[in-house]
């Protein structure tokens, strides 16, 4: 099949459709923390390159799943995102046990997202997972844990998977996405930052090369490989 092909039959995604995926990702990822406000509409109409009439059902639809709300002669307030109680995602973070069945589940669905990734990547789709590799190499070197553009890396797989429902997946798990997020890991500080960090950018570095020589079977297996040695660090720091 070729390209014009392809593209034919890929979902057509609305304008308002692509505000409401980018803010929604923002609050979940922590770029927009609950009590912030808003930035203006003129401030995001230019970000995200949409006139204000976009920007405005984009929030309203926000507003209606209860990620912001109206604050009355001051904007729009982000709140934080409901978590039902019994939920299959109610998750402690301070629970080694909950981080190690949200990378089970994620390697459901992130070892075949990285697999459509080869078949469905656009080249913006690859510059984009390159993009927050790159950032991810810019933080460690500065000595960060690079959780953003680690975030986004993924994020940025399984957009390019064309199917929508793998980005709203990672968007929904937000910053359960990434577990050293949240927790202040012995592992870490015995391992030695640098080293663990080293590692993590190995694995990462090695999807993105496989995804961008379109080789759908190595791409499963280095986003496996990733997902299970990350499941191993916390098994570890789990036993000790």
């Amino acid at each position: 099949m070729n390209d014009s092909a392809t593209e034919k039959k890929r979902p057509k995604i609305t304008l308002t459709e692509k505000v409401i995926s980018g803010l929604r990702a923002d609050i979940q990822s922590g770029v927009l923390q609950p009590g912030m406000m808003l930035p203006t509409e003129p401030s995001l109409s230019l970000k995200f390159g949409v006139s204000r009439t976009v920007i405005r059902e984009a929030i309203a639809a926000l507003k209606a799943e209860g990620l912001l709300k109206p604050r009355q002669g001051a904007g729009v307030l982000v709140l934080a995102p409901a978590r039902a109680n019994g939920s299959i995602f109610a998750f402690d973070h301070a629970q080694i046990s909950d981080v190690l069945e949200i990378l089970e589940l994620r390697m459901a669905v992130e070892i075949e997202a990285a697999s459509l990734a080869c078949a469905r990547c656009s080249v913006a789709h690859q510059a984009k997972i390159f993009e927050a590799l790159q950032e991810m190499i810019v933080q460690v070197k500065k000595g960060g844990s690079a959780v953003k553009a680690d975030y986004e890396f993924h994020r940025a797989i399984a957009d390019a998977t064309n199917n929508r429902k793998y980005k709203e997946f990672l968007e929904f798990l937000g910053d359960k996405t990434i577990p050293r997020a949240q927790l202040q890991l012995k592992l870490i500080a015995t391992e030695g930052q640098t080293t663990y960090m080293s590692q993590i950018l190995d694995e990462h570095q090695r999807i993105y090369e496989a995804i961008a020589i379109r080789d759908a079977k190595k791409a499963r297996q280095a986003m496996r490989d990733h997902l299970s040695r990350s499941q191993s660090r916390y098994q570890s720091f789990l036993a000790d």
